[in-house]
């Protein structure tokens, strides 16, 4: 099991951040080798059902993660979480996405995620880890970038 966490500040009002890092068909426009389609009809919401699918040919594999707790920030300027229960067969885990107000008028997001990868004995656990970390952060950098 791999658990990990990072911040970023970025440029924008709150419920711009939250839309760009919860469009989730998005993340696969980041992520290489990612193809994300939603299963569930919209808007997103606590059920919400999605599918990544990473690899090539027949080295790919599918994440399916549920949406359990969606809370986008208010109209007043208090913090969002969204929680994502990752449900697939090669992988387990969860992650939390929260954006709160930050310094001049700036987004703090936080992210933490847990990662129990079916076919990675927990040896790996110290080289998974920051590999993680820096694959999601920089697709969350380009969530962030990108209108």
């Amino acid at each position: 099991m791999v658990t990990f966490q990072f911040a970023r500040t970025a440029p924008l009002p709150l419920d711009e951040a939250w839309r760009r890092l919860t469009e989730w068909t998005r993340h696969g426009d980041v992520v290489p080798l990612t193809r994300v389609t939603v299963v569930t009809p919209g808007p997103t919401r606590e059920g919400t059902v999605f599918v990544a699918r990473s690899g090539i040919g027949p080295f790919a594999f599918d994440d399916r993660m549920e949406v359990t707790v969606w809370c986008p920030p208010d109209d007043d300027g208090g913090p969002g979480l969204c929680r994502l229960e990752k449900r697939g067969r090669t992988v387990r885990g969860w992650a939390e996405i929260e954006v709160r107000p930050g310094p001049g008028g700036r987004t703090r997001v936080i992210w933490r995620e847990e990662l129990r990868p079916r076919f990675v004995p927990s040896l790996f656990d110290p080289l998974v880890r920051p590999v993680a970390r820096t694959v999601f952060g920089r697709a969350a950098n380009r969530l962030l970038r990108r209108p």
